[in-house]
């Protein structure tokens, strides 16, 4: 058992290491990119664009490479507002894993997350670390 101990603190630690691969896209060029979970994997594929976050990218402060997910409602003065969508790859962090900004001519959500493909949904990442501490307090129950 102290073996899956370790092994609940290297599937933590290791990632944060690693590269995180999101998907790139803006729904202004691919319809998409609205929803790509209502698509097959195959699918998503051949028209989103997967990114490799710090592949060849100079970053001498040594960022940590997140995805983001971007929706804008822009304002027009004289027809129907515009819904866009647009999903990448960030490296300056806020305090918050989402939020809001009210601009004259446009409403933005912006959320970031934290692991592999994640901007393709809004996911909770408080769920992640709820999972992983159950099991390590699983397999310290089980060591004692």
């Amino acid at each position: 058992m102290k073996y899956a101990v370790v092994l609940v603190v290297l599937s933590v630690c290791v990632p944060l290491g690693l590269s995180i691969r999101c998907y790139e896209c803006n729904s202004a060029n691919n319809s998409m990119c609205l929803d790509p979970t209502s698509y097959d994997q195959e699918t998503l594929n051949k028209f989103i664009k997967m990114t490799n976050c710090a592949s060849g990218v100079f970053s001498p402060d040594n960022h940590q490479f997140f995805c983001r997910k971007i929706v804008q409602t822009i304002f027009h003065k004289h027809h129907d507002s515009e819904v866009r969508v647009t999903r990448g790859c960030g490296w300056v962090r806020h305090h918050r894993d989402c939020y809001k900004a009210d601009n004259e001519d446009h409403l933005e959500t912006v959320c970031q997350c934290f692991s592999d493909d994640c901007n393709a949904a809004t996911i909770p990442e408080h769920s992640k670390w709820i999972a992983f501490a159950s099991i390590g307090i699983i397999g310290l129950r089980s060591l004692m």
